[in-house]
């Protein structure tokens, strides 16, 4: 039994994993805070502490001795509604506008790399690489639609990488990845009496490679495989419970960056991302012992690509300073947006520093701000003889700071 508690309408299951997090959907960035200051870019390149096992674990090739880095991200998306004639029954609903459905929530990370060889090096990393948290006011107008909505994810990813010479690394993964869920709603017009909560664990793996032409160039390619999670539990309403599972196949990602020493104190790094979002087209729900179809609810996510460009300047010893620019394309498209899912494109805009006390390791800092284009929404949700129709705007944007500290020996 892979989830203790699951109540919930079952067509609602997905969207507990489809909301706007700080990047594409729900996708999470915010593996270490090294590269947060840089907006990401030359993620799969850099290779200069124990959190490229997550980015791109043939880079672990760079490092020498044993390297450990462990941070934490806090993630601050913020999402107001503006109604624009939502309705239940054809009648102007009553209710408010939800609040802030935005809150703070922690992304912590940790990796250690170990050069076992001169050839080979040894990895573990524990991230989150998806995860949401969004929760309207219980009486807002669009409590049919949803009212919180909340993912977990927690990945350990052992990798190994191999120096094949001076030129070329290659690197690979596994990824155990726990998946846990919430959500809550109303089944009718007034009330919050839905609610979910489930878990499951699945495999993945991750690849990468690492060319050097020279001294000053590093040039990374890696993927991350999609995982698919099946949820079981129960689904519960005032109409009654039923047993029931579901799957759903988390997508994958592909990475190409470039990182360049531009010179004695200025570094240069691009990045380009593709997410197979394609993955999420549909949702169909089935009862876990009779096998019988329960609901389906359609999402049509396409594929999306991320593109960031970024800089850091040597200003001593010391102390580095990096500052970054990203636009991120949701896999969302407007006639597709879902309450729970309040995303659209967005520009990322960072700044960072690092401190370098030698032996005693760094300690990285980073700070971003996502500047979301507006999202229009008009979606019509039915249970039983009560159908609401959202209709609106939201206005949505988001704040990231993130500290990291790093060491070898």
């Amino acid at each position: 039994m892979k989830t203790r508690v699951l109540r919930s309408m079952p067509a609602m299951l997905l969207a507990a994993y489809s909301n706007f997090a700080a990047a594409g959907a729900f996708q999470l960035w915010e593996q270490n805070a090294s590269g947060l200051g840089t907006a990401y870019a030359g993620s799969a390149a850099i290779a200069d502490n124990a959190s490229t096992v997550f980015f791109n674990p043939a880079g672990m090739s760079q490092l020498q001795g044993f390297q450990f880095s462990a941070g934490v991200a806090a993630v601050g998306p913020s999402y107001t509604f503006h109604d624009q004639g939502s309705t239940i029954n054809g009648v102007p609903n009553a209710g408010t506008d939800g609040g802030d459905a935005g809150g703070w929530k922690a992304v912590p990370n940790m990796h250690m790399t170990w050069a076992a060889t001169p050839d080979i090096a040894l990895g573990l990393g524990i991230s989150s690489p998806f995860g949401l948290a969004t929760e309207y006011d219980p009486e807002w107008i669009g409590r049919m639609h949803a009212v919180k909505s909340e993912i977990r994810t927690i990945n350990v990813n052992p990798s190994i990488a191999y120096k094949v010479n001076e030129k070329f690394s290659l690197g690979f993964g596994l990824n155990y990845q726990t998946l846990k869920g919430e959500l809550t709603g109303s089944v009718g017009p007034v009330g919050v009496n839905s609610r979910l909560v489930g878990d499951d664990a699945s495999w993945g793996w991750n690849a990468g490679v690492l060319y050097k032409p020279s001294e000053a160039m590093r040039v990374g390619f890696s993927y991350r495989s999609a995982v698919k999670h099946t949820l079981e539990g129960e689904a519960s309403s005032p109409l009654g419970a039923q047993p029931v599972r579901a799957d759903i196949k988390l997508p994958d990602t592909f990475i190409l960056s470039v990182w360049q020493q531009v010179s004695d104190r200025w570094e240069a790094m691009g990045d380009l991302s593709y997410t197979r979002w394609e993955s999420l087209q549909s949702l169909e729900v089935f009862n876990r012992n009779s096998g019988a179809f329960v609901s389906r609810e359609e999402f049509n996510y396409s594929n999306a690509w991320r593109l960031a460009w970024g800089a850091a300047y040597k200003a001593n010893e010391r102390m580095k300073l990096k500052f970054g620019i990203a636009y991120d394309r949701s896999p969302i498209a407007d006639g597709d947006r879902r309450a729970r899912v309040p995303d659209n494109n967005r520009l990322w805009l960072t700044l960072g520093g690092q401190w370098d006390a030698g032996r005693q390791g760094k300690v990285d800092v980073g700070y971003a701000y996502l500047y979301v284009k507006n999202a229009s929404i008009n979606q019509t949700k039915t249970v039983g003889l009560t159908t609401s129709v959202l209709n609106g705007e939201y206005d949505a944007s988001a704040h990231i700071l993130g500290v990291q500290y790093s060491v070898g020996f």
